[in-house]
């Protein structure tokens, strides 16, 4: 297994048990004896002259080896099921993947340490906060089946820290469209009995136009995950990454599990270019006077072009009902919650029974 050179240590001063980060605290915790470690995590203020933007253009040269490593002891496995890439403290055995559940694990050795993440949002909401959370979405959900409301299953719940690309740039773009305006003439035709009957009719009159903007990508943010559906994630977005980071340090990270990215930096970088392509397009679309238009070309120039790699937490709950897998995640920062579920057939059934009787009797009382 891949283990990075222990820089720091956060071993309990009371009993000697390996402390951990407790988001409920904001500070690093015996498990064992309760007692607070004197190494506490200090949340430094954001900053540029703390956490950095690094140019992407010279990153894509090569990242320098000093980038690279955990800043503490950690092991890491891979899941044959998801593929998900998991790294945690030695101490802990890794029985099933936190992200599907599957005990297909097996030990992960890298060519090449990962590049560190420099900034972090830490674990905020605490795992009780979470058990009530899902006991309350449960609750929610009202074409799940009610087992599954009453069994709340909040007992597997996972804490962890994914990966995410974050990207800025500055973009100036050109365009130049067809302009639509719309004009009405008066048309004749005849009906089906014969008469002559006349009617307005939509024309467009098409003008040449043109355009310029600018526009500053801050942090547009690109999931590194495999152990996670980015549609998911972006269901509990946004992480507040322009105003709330704080510098990594590997305390933040005890006692949790880390997700290794495996998206790396040239794939997340063409994917955000995508990403800002599209909304470039959008903004110039936006741009074109008149009521419609046509043949929009957008031609864009990038500068400026920085990155980070940050970790979001989240809290996982994989759960079987039946034959399918199914998942709830949690912002661990926001508390934003968002997941899938079963549904009850029987409750559909008569909810639609209930709606065509409504709709029958409304259309009796309105024949009567």
């Amino acid at each position: 297994m891949t283990e990075a050179t222990a820089r720091k240590k956060f071993s309990c001063p009371a009993c000697g048990g390996e402390a951990q980060w407790n988001p409920a605290k904001l500070a690093l915790i015996c498990p064992f004896c309760g007692t607070t470690s004197p190494a506490q995590v200090e949340l430094a203020p954001n900053g540029e002259e703390i956490i950095r933007e690094h140019d992407l253009v010279a990153a894509l040269r090569g990242i320098p080896d000093d980038a690279r490593g955990w800043q503490a002891k950690k092991v890491s496995v891979k899941c044959q099921s998801c593929q998900a890439i998991s790294v945690f403290d030695p101490a802990r055995v890794g029985q099933r993947c936190d992200f599907c559940g599957s005990s297909a694990l097996v030990p992960y050795e890298e060519i090449k340490e990962a590049f560190r993440p420099e900034s972090l949002l830490p674990m905020k909401v605490s795992e009780t906060k979470v058990r009530e959370m899902i006991r309350q979405w449960y609750g929610s959900r009202w074409f799940a089946p009610n087992k599954l409301k009453r069994a709340a299953l909040t007992d597997t719940v996972k804490g962890v820290y994914i990966p995410y690309w974050t990207f800025d740039a500055q973009v100036h773009a050109d365009w130049t469209a067809e302009s639509g305006y719309y004009y009405y003439v008066t048309e004749t035709y005849t009906d089906a009995q014969g008469k002559t009957q006349t009617r307005q009719v939509q024309r467009i009159r098409w003008v040449p136009s043109s355009g310029s903007l600018d526009h500053f990508f801050d942090d547009e943010l690109v999931p590194a995950s495999r152990g996670m559906q980015p549609a998911m994630l972006r269901k509990i977005e946004p992480f507040p990454t322009t105003t709330d980071l704080v510098p990594y340090n590997p305390g933040f990270l005890s006692g949790w599990v880390v997700e290794r990215y495996q998206i790396d930096l040239v794939a997340a970088a063409q994917q955000a270019r995508q990403n800002m392509e599209s909304q470039m397009r959008s903004l110039c679309a936006s741009q074109v006077p008149g009521d419609t238009h046509r043949n929009l070309s957008v031609r864009s120039g990038y500068s400026g072009q920085t990155f980070k790699h940050v970790l979001a937490p989240i809290w996982l709950l994989t759960y079987n009902y039946g034959p399918r897998a199914f998942q709830v995640v949690i912002n661990g920062y926001t508390g934003k919650i968002a997941g899938k579920h079963p549904l009850s057939w029987v409750k559909i059934t008569l909810a639609v029974l209930g709606a065509l009787a409504v709709a029958g009797t409304i259309f009796l009382l309105a024949n009567q």
